[in-house]
C-alpha cells in the first residue's frame, strides 16, 4: 500500500516540475498563412511572370493572406525570378511589413496595401513593368480586348498619371496617397495602366491574376499590330462577357504548363 502511494505521489511530482513530460509539443502555427499553398502558388506566380517575361528584374505581385484578410503576402525586395518560399514577408494593411527581421521590402508595396484596403474582391495583385504598355499609357490608346483570351479587359483599362495630382514625382508610388489615388483610378477594372511606368493587374486568385497580367501584355502586342494594317474589330461587350467566363474558367490548365515550364520551386 505504502508502495503505491509512494509511486503516484512521484508520479505527481514529476508532472508538476516537469510538465512539458506530460504532454506532447504542439506545432507552432504558420507565421504567413494557414494554407501552405497559398505561398506555393505565390513563388510560382514570380517564377511565371518572369519564365513569361511580364517581369524582369522589377516588378511584383502578392497574395492576400487567408489567416487576416487585411494583411497581404509578398516577396523581399529582390528579383522575382529568384524568389524562394523563405522570401515571403507578411505586410499589413498599410504596406508594413509585419516581421522584416532585416529585409528590405518593395518601394511600391503600397500598390497593393491600397488596393486591397478598397476591393474586398482583389486576392492577387500584379504590377509590371512591361514595355509592351507603356505606349498605351502615354498615348491614351485604349487598351482593348482584341481576342477572346484577353477578354476582361473588356471593364477598360484607366490610366492613372501620377502628374495630375502630385505633379513631379520619381514615377513611383511610393506611399499610401500615391496608392490610394492609383486604387480609385483602377475602380472596379481588373487592369489599371500607370504613365510612363507600367501597369497592374489585379483577381480573386493568384492564378486569375497571372493570367491576366500574361495576356494584358499579349493583347497589347496583338493590339498594337493589327492598328498596323488597319481598323480592329474589337470584341463586343456581349462577347467579351461570354469568353471571359469560359477562359478564365480554365485557368487551371495553362497555369499547370507555366509550372511545369518554370521547374521545381523551393
Amino acid at each position: 500500500m505504502w508502495g503505491l502511494r509512494i509511486g503516484v505521489i512521484a508520479a505527481i511530482c514529476v508532472a508538476i516540475v516537469f510538465p512539458a513530460f506530460s504532454r506532447p509539443p504542439q506545432a507552432l502555427p504558420s507565421p504567413l498563412a494557414n494554407n501552405p499553398k497559398l505561398i506555393e502558388d505565390l513563388v510560382y506566380a514570380n517564377h511565371i511572370l518572369y519564365h513569361q517575361e511580364v517581369l524582369d528584374g522589377f516588378g511584383h505581385v502578392s497574395v492576400r493572406s487567408d489567416r487576416d484578410p487585411s494583411h497581404f503576402l509578398m516577396s523581399r525586395s529582390m528579383a522575382p525570378g529568384l524568389v524562394t518560399s523563405a522570401d515571403i514577408m507578411e505586410y499589413d494593411a498599410i504596406g508594413e511589413p509585419v516581421d522584416a527581421r532585416g529585409r528590405n521590402s518593395y518601394v511600391e508595396r503600397y500598390i497593393h496595401a491600397a488596393i486591397y484596403r478598397v476591393r474586398p474582391d482583389v486576392k492577387s495583385i500584379v504590377h509590371s513593368h512591361s514595355p509592351d504598355l507603356i505606349p498605351y499609357s502615354v498615348t491614351g490608346t485604349i487598351l482593348r480586348p482584341v481576342y477572346h483570351v484577353s477578354a476582361f479587359l473588356r471593364l477598360g483599362a484607366p490610366i492613372f498619371d501620377t502628374q495630375a495630382g502630385f505633379g513631379d514625382t520619381d514615377m513611383l508610388i511610393r506611399d499610401n496617397k500615391l496608392g490610394d489615388a492609383l486604387a480609385k483610378v483602377l475602380g472596379n477594372s481588373g487592369i489599371a495602366l500607370i504613365r510612363g511606368h507600367g501597369f497592374v493587374a489585379v483577381a480573386d486568385s493568384t492564378q486569375v491574376a497571372v493570367y491576366r497580367a500574361i495576356y494584358t501584355q499579349l493583347n497589347a502586342r496583338v493590339q498594337a499590330e493589327g492598328m498596323k494594317l488597319g481598323t480592329i474589330q474589337y470584341l463586343t461587350p456581349g462577347e467579351a462577357a461570354k469568353a471571359q467566363a469560359i477562359t478564365e474558367g480554365t485557368v487551371a490548365r495553362p497555369w499547370e504548363l507555366w509550372k511545369a515550364q518554370v521547374g521545381k520551386i523551393e
